[in-house]
């Protein structure tokens, strides 16, 4: 799979957030995904954006766009936070640290195709999310 392109962009304030969204959208918009996959991908990505501030205490996205046999768009988030003690458990609908609905990590997941999660407690986490065309 070749990268064609990689962009990084900060999340430590709220008006990142919306940077994010508009990122995903246009990169995956000119990738030519169905406007409910672009939905999909920006909502996903807006979730992580949201904890990568909130419980990451800020970090960074990287933007990567995939073409090959298949053309996707793939979204790393990083933060240097207080990482995630049971990764099962943040994954289950309804379970929150804070005052959210606690759908923020599994809803993220069921938008996307690819999901993967590393995280130790005291070193950060690290999310990354595809979503192929």
């Amino acid at each position: 799979m070749a990268v064609v392109s990689s962009e990084a962009t900060a999340v430590a304030t709220e008006s990142d957030i919306v940077t994010v969204r508009r990122l995903v959208r246009e990169a995956s918009a000119k990738l030519g995904f169905s406007l409910v996959d672009q939905t999909k991908v920006v909502t996903a990505a807006s979730e992580l954006a949201r904890n990568t501030l909130i419980h990451g205490k800020g970090g960074e996205m990287e933007l990567i766009t995939l073409n090959g046999p298949r053309v996707g768009l793939r979204l790393k988030f990083h933060d240097h936070g207080p990482g995630i003690r049971d990764i099962q458990l943040a994954l289950r609908d309804g379970f929150t640290t804070g005052s959210g609905l606690g759908l923020g990590l599994g809803g993220a997941k069921r938008l996307v195709n690819e999901f993967e999660i590393n995280s130790q407690p005291g070193e950060g986490t690290t999310v990354t999310v595809t979503r192929w065309k």
